[in-house]
């Protein structure tokens, strides 16, 4: 029986825009910033923030040096929010009533301070903070590991105190979801943006 959800932020709790990512980091002197960026897992000082081998001041002045003016950290915030298309509130409602019925839900996530500056505000435009609707938080930059690497797996699963036979993992990303698979987890792969509430009640439905 399933009692541990997992869910990832970009492109399934939220809607993701790497085209408008890509154009917030070009507007601010990234030239190059369609080979940098990825919508899955960062690489070089995007994926050392989201790791936490970096702070986010930083990554504001690698980043300066990289476009060859100082930036500021308000311009690194916008060029990171990017990344976010909308939040659906089918998502946060269907997250609230999981946890009405007694699910342990949890987010499992990479991500960076940047992100997480507007998450810990206003996530669903009605004050409320991300944490509302998590009973836990499992970010890769407080954990210093990022998916797919086993050990932030394990992390979630212990703070969860879950096993992963009773642990649902939902992520867009393929290579996410090969792992949590691999370790016994059942798991959806919905596409970025996709309507997966009725798919995981069916899962859930049908799981013994």
């Amino acid at each position: 029986m399933i009692k541990n959800i997992a869910f990832d932020l970009g492109g399934v709790v939220l809607a993701l825009s790497y085209e408008q990512a890509v154009k917030r980091f070009e507007e601010v002197g990234l030239k190059n910033a369609r080979q940098e960026l990825d919508a899955f897992e960062q690489r070089g000082i995007f994926g050392d923030l989201e790791s936490g081998r970096i702070t986010a001041e930083d990554f504001r002045r690698e980043l300066s040096k990289m476009v060859g003016r100082e930036l500021t950290a308000d311009e690194c915030y916008q060029a990171w929010h990017g990344y976010v298309d909308h939040v659906p509130k089918r998502n946060l409602q269907a997250l609230l009533s999981l946890r009405a019925r007694g699910y342990r839900v949890c987010l499992l996530s990479n991500t960076n301070p940047y992100m997480m500056q507007w998450a810990d505000k206003d996530f669903d435009g009605e004050g409320h903070p991300i944490s509302y609707f998590f009973d836990a938080l499992y970010l890769s930059y407080e954990c210093k590991v990022m998916k797919p690497r086993r050990e932030i797996f394990e992390m979630m699963l212990q703070g969860q105190q879950s096993v992963p036979e009773e642990t649902l993992f939902v992520d867009d990303g393929r290579r996410n979801v090969e792992m949590a698979a691999s370790m016994g987890m059942h798991t959806l792969c919905p596409q970025n943006n996709e309507d997966w509430t009725e798919a995981l009640e069916t899962l859930l439905k049908n799981t013994p």
